[in-house]
Protein backbone atom coordinates (compact mmCIF):
# COMPACT_ATOMS: atom_id res chain seq x y z
CA UNK A 1 0.00 0.00 0.00
CA UNK A 2 0.85 3.69 -0.54
CA UNK A 3 0.49 6.48 1.67
CA UNK A 4 -0.77 10.07 1.37
CA UNK A 5 -0.35 12.83 3.65
CA UNK A 6 -2.48 15.47 4.48
CA UNK A 7 -2.27 18.65 6.40
CA UNK A 8 -4.42 17.12 9.85
CA UNK A 9 -8.27 17.98 10.84
CA UNK A 10 -8.36 19.92 7.20
CA UNK A 11 -11.64 17.20 5.83
CA UNK A 12 -13.32 18.69 2.39
CA UNK A 13 -11.08 21.16 2.30
CA UNK A 14 -9.15 21.60 -1.55
CA UNK A 15 -5.38 21.33 -1.90
CA UNK A 16 -4.44 19.93 1.65
CA UNK A 17 -2.19 17.52 0.65
CA UNK A 18 1.42 17.53 1.98
CA UNK A 19 3.53 14.54 0.64
CA UNK A 20 3.20 10.69 -0.66
CA UNK A 21 5.27 7.98 0.28
CA UNK A 22 5.38 4.90 -2.03
CA UNK A 23 5.52 2.52 0.70
CA UNK A 24 5.93 1.97 4.34
CA UNK A 25 9.36 2.29 4.76
CA UNK A 26 9.32 5.46 2.83
CA UNK A 27 6.85 6.91 5.01
CA UNK A 28 9.14 5.95 7.50
CA UNK A 29 11.48 8.18 7.02
CA UNK A 30 9.55 11.41 6.04
CA UNK A 31 11.28 14.38 7.67
CA UNK A 32 7.87 15.07 9.71
CA UNK A 33 5.68 14.23 13.18
CA UNK A 34 3.40 11.29 11.94
CA UNK A 35 1.10 12.22 14.06
CA UNK A 36 0.36 15.61 12.88
CA UNK A 37 -0.91 14.46 9.59
CA UNK A 38 -3.82 12.39 8.27
CA UNK A 39 -1.81 10.23 6.25
CA UNK A 40 -4.28 7.85 4.46
CA UNK A 41 -3.24 4.50 2.84
CA UNK A 42 -4.58 3.77 -0.90
CA UNK A 43 -3.80 1.83 -3.71
CA UNK A 44 -0.06 1.74 -5.89
CA UNK A 45 -2.29 2.29 -8.90
CA UNK A 46 -3.18 5.57 -7.48
CA UNK A 47 0.09 6.56 -6.15
CA UNK A 48 1.39 6.07 -9.58
CA UNK A 49 -0.82 8.51 -10.80
CA UNK A 50 -0.58 10.87 -8.46
CA UNK A 51 3.58 10.50 -9.07
CA UNK A 52 3.10 11.01 -12.48
CA UNK A 53 0.59 14.11 -12.80
CA UNK A 54 -2.22 12.11 -14.28
CA UNK A 55 -4.30 12.61 -10.88
CA UNK A 56 -4.45 14.82 -7.83
CA UNK A 57 -5.64 14.41 -4.66
CA UNK A 58 -7.79 17.07 -4.00
CA UNK A 59 -8.80 16.80 -0.83
CA UNK A 60 -9.97 13.87 1.53
CA UNK A 61 -13.05 12.86 3.94
CA UNK A 62 -12.34 10.59 6.97
CA UNK A 63 -10.28 7.89 4.95
CA UNK A 64 -11.29 8.05 2.00
CA UNK A 65 -9.32 10.54 -0.79
CA UNK A 66 -11.12 13.00 -4.14
CA UNK A 67 -8.91 12.77 -6.71
CA UNK A 68 -9.51 14.88 -10.13
CA UNK A 69 -7.62 14.09 -13.25
CA UNK A 70 -5.12 16.42 -14.67
CA UNK A 71 -3.06 16.77 -17.99
CA UNK A 72 0.27 18.09 -17.78
CA UNK A 73 1.97 19.71 -20.71
CA UNK A 74 4.84 21.70 -20.84
CA UNK A 75 4.74 23.82 -24.01
CA UNK A 76 8.41 24.56 -24.21
CA UNK A 77 12.11 23.69 -23.32
CA UNK A 78 11.78 26.82 -21.12
CA UNK A 79 8.65 25.54 -19.02
CA UNK A 80 10.52 21.90 -18.46
CA UNK A 81 13.83 24.04 -17.79
CA UNK A 82 12.31 25.91 -14.97
CA UNK A 83 10.19 22.78 -13.65
CA UNK A 84 13.54 20.79 -13.42
CA UNK A 85 15.28 24.14 -11.76
CA UNK A 86 12.46 23.93 -9.31
CA UNK A 87 12.86 20.01 -8.50
CA UNK A 88 16.70 20.61 -7.99
CA UNK A 89 16.59 23.63 -5.57
CA UNK A 90 13.83 21.64 -3.40
CA UNK A 91 16.50 18.26 -3.57
CA UNK A 92 19.86 20.77 -3.16
CA UNK A 93 17.45 22.04 0.48
CA UNK A 94 16.82 18.62 1.98
CA UNK A 95 20.31 17.27 1.05
CA UNK A 96 22.33 20.23 2.36
CA UNK A 97 20.10 20.27 5.64
CA UNK A 98 19.99 16.30 5.59
CA UNK A 99 23.75 14.81 4.86
CA UNK A 100 22.95 11.53 6.97
CA UNK A 101 19.48 11.08 5.80
CA UNK A 102 18.65 7.31 4.88
CA UNK A 103 17.72 8.52 1.39
CA UNK A 104 20.28 10.98 0.24
CA UNK A 105 22.07 9.08 -1.99
CA UNK A 106 18.94 8.04 -3.69
CA UNK A 107 18.29 12.07 -4.08
CA UNK A 108 21.17 13.04 -5.07
CA UNK A 109 21.53 10.56 -7.68
CA UNK A 110 18.03 12.10 -9.18
CA UNK A 111 19.64 15.34 -8.97
CA UNK A 112 22.11 14.43 -11.19
CA UNK A 113 19.90 12.61 -13.52
CA UNK A 114 17.68 16.02 -13.93
CA UNK A 115 21.13 18.27 -14.45
CA UNK A 116 22.42 15.81 -17.35
CA UNK A 117 18.63 15.63 -18.68
CA UNK A 118 19.57 17.19 -22.39
CA UNK A 119 16.11 19.07 -22.90
CA UNK A 120 17.03 19.80 -26.43
CA UNK A 121 16.43 15.90 -27.33
CA UNK A 122 12.70 16.73 -26.46
CA UNK A 123 10.05 17.27 -28.54
CA UNK A 124 7.39 19.72 -27.42
CA UNK A 125 5.57 19.88 -26.51
CA UNK A 126 5.92 17.71 -24.04
CA UNK A 127 2.22 15.74 -23.11
CA UNK A 128 3.19 14.30 -20.16
CA UNK A 129 4.66 14.64 -16.34
CA UNK A 130 8.74 14.35 -16.44
CA UNK A 131 8.17 11.33 -13.94
CA UNK A 132 6.12 9.85 -16.39
CA UNK A 133 8.87 10.84 -19.06
CA UNK A 134 11.71 9.38 -17.13
CA UNK A 135 9.60 6.48 -16.65
CA UNK A 136 9.05 5.82 -20.39
CA UNK A 137 12.99 5.81 -21.00
CA UNK A 138 13.62 3.74 -18.34
CA UNK A 139 14.87 5.86 -15.83
CA UNK A 140 13.93 6.23 -12.08
CA UNK A 141 11.26 8.42 -11.49
CA UNK A 142 10.02 10.31 -8.14
CA UNK A 143 7.43 13.25 -7.41
CA UNK A 144 8.35 16.09 -5.54
CA UNK A 145 6.20 15.47 -3.30
CA UNK A 146 8.26 12.47 -2.35
CA UNK A 147 11.17 14.23 -1.06
CA UNK A 148 11.95 13.59 2.34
Amino acid sequence: MSFFIFQKNLDNLDATLYRIAENQDDLNVLNIYLSSYTIIEDTQENFIAVKFQTKFPLKYNNNNIVYIDQTIIFSSKKELQNYINYFKNRIKEFTNNNPDHQLLSRWNDYYNQLSSLNLDNITYPLNKSLEQYFNDIGQPSYSILQLP
